[in-house]
């Protein structure tokens, strides 16, 4: 009987003995994420078994954050952009004037301006262009009375330095494909996505095109201002966008687009496509686009006050997860803020080119940048 016993207690140790052996083996060879949970389980259970560093007391700061050892702030240091304006068009007022009667060239070639001057009167951020002084200007120097005087569908391409289209008489309206877009390039790398836009193919149509139009309609119709909505203050830019693109639209295909002037009526937008025609004057101008071109807008504006673009104007019927209520009214960094790593990677260098590389003075014609959106 003691024989047996001794022969029991013999295999138990060895027992013992090889599981501890195989245990320590398995914790050596498994993940050490996995190691760390199964020893908190033990540990859990076994309160004698330590769990890792004491909690700092209250009074005393972990050494993360101590602050002798703060961690470094790779961030870039804050820019001021308060005093950085777009470049001055003032010089191309002059390339206009000689198109207008004695009176109206007399404003428009006024010379340039006192910078003091121009720095104490830009136009308020949510102030109505109608409703400002004639001395106050545009933050590219422009004065409310010249821009006045320039009128309705002033010459954009000799005011902008972008060129106007080439006529695509060629174009036929009922067998035109979209151009194949590849925004991506392999490796991707997280960028601002910006190349050369050819001013030909800002607007492009295609075989869907009443379609499209009648589709962002239906959406105006049934969402209203999430689809399309302005902020005081964006009249002049919304006003302006809307001329550019009728304008484009007349030169690039002048087989289905005209622009005439009726005496009681003013401007006419003569829609071949759609055998339609727009009073300008009788509706908003991005009711105008809505209706005629099929693509979205969205107005971004200098704040006087700090420098930075805020969106202040949109018609979009294409955005992915966002609408134009949940973004109106927003600094650039605010409308991507959902974005991952775009605080660390991208907010800096946006703000940089949005606010300042404009102001670089680059020789006309200038050449608009393309942006491939297709986080969108």
């Amino acid at each position: 009987m003691h024989q047996i016993i001794h022969s029991m207690k013999s295999h138990y140790v060895l027992t013992i003995a090889i599981s501890l052996l195989v245990g320590c083996i398995y914790l050596v060879l498994i993940p050490k994420h996995w190691r760390d949970a199964f020893i908190n389980q033990i540990s859990a259970k076994l309160h004698f078994l330590p769990r890792g560093r004491r909690t700092s007391s209250s009074k005393t700061p972990p050494r993360s954050i101590s602050p002798e050892k703060n961690a470094p702030n790779n961030e870039p240091p804050p820019v001021e952009y308060k005093n950085i304006f777009p470049p001055s068009q003032r010089e191309t007022l002059g390339k206009v004037a000689g198109r207008y009667p004695s009176p109206i060239k007399e404003k428009l070639l006024g010379g340039e301006i006192d910078d003091v001057e121009f720095r104490k009167n830009v136009i308020p951020f949510t102030t109505n262009y109608d409703d400002c002084g004639p001395s106050t200007y545009t933050p590219m120097g422009l004065s409310i009375e010249e821009v006045k005087a320039l009128g309705d569908f002033p010459d954009y391409a000799e005011l902008s330095g972008v060129p106007r289209p080439n006529p695509y008489k060629e174009f036929r309206i009922d067998t035109a494909i979209a151009r194949p877009y590849r925004p991506f390039r392999w490796a991707y790398h997280q960028t601002m996505s910006l190349n050369k836009l050819e001013s030909d193919w800002w607007l492009e149509l295609e075989k869907t095109y009443p379609v499209r139009i009648a589709q962002r309609k239906e959406l105006y119709a049934k969402h209203g201002k999430l689809v399309l909505d302005y902020l005081p203050g964006s009249e002049m830019a919304c006003k302006e966008i809307m001329e550019m693109a009728l304008q484009f639209l007349c030169a690039r295909y002048p087989q289905y687009f005209s622009l005439t002037q009726d005496g009681s009526r003013g401007y006419v937008f003569q829609n071949g496509i759609l055998k339609n025609e727009t009073v300008i004057n009788s509706m908003h101008p991005l009711v105008v686009l809505l209706e005629n071109v099929p693509e979205d807008f969205a107005c971004m504006l200098r704040n006087p006050g700090d420098g930075y673009y805020y969106f202040r104007a949109g018609l979009l019927c294409s955005a992915l997860g966002w609408n134009v209520q949940t973004k109106l009214g927003m600094q650039l960094k605010e409308i991507h803020s959902p974005i991952p790593d775009y605080k660390e990677k991208m907010e800096f260098s946006m703000d940089r080119y949005v606010c300042s590389v404009a102001c670089v003075r680059t020789p006309v014609p200038f050449h608009p940048q393309l942006r491939n959106p297709w986080t969108d």
